[in-house]
């Protein structure tokens, strides 16, 4: 996946907040997922609709200190995550 890319996700998951955490449940495939700390955020983001990568990160930087390489390979790592477990597309 490419910082110039555009996500969105492609299906709806129960999401639950617990404790700061995101706890979400994939009924179709019987799986369940805890996110935390700035996956949340990214997470948020993607219920937006269709978000580009670069919007994603920008975002991320103006909230957390974090230097733009690292930023970038975190976003991109978990995007790709969700892409494989089939909760993202990309554009």
């Amino acid at each position: 996946m490419k910082e110039t890319a555009k996500v969105r996700l492609k299906k709806k998951i129960n999401v639950t907040e617990l404790s700061g955490e995101k706890v979400m449940v994939d009924y179709g495939s019987g799986k369940y997922f805890m996110l935390h700390g700035i996956a949340n955020d990214v997470w948020d983001m993607l219920g937006e609709k269709v978000i580009p990568v670069s919007g994603i990160i920008d975002r991320i930087l103006e909230e957390y200190e974090v230097d733009r390489e690292t930023c970038t390979e975190e976003v991109l790592d978990f995007l790709e995550k969700l892409e494989s477990l089939d909760l993202l597309e990309a554009e």
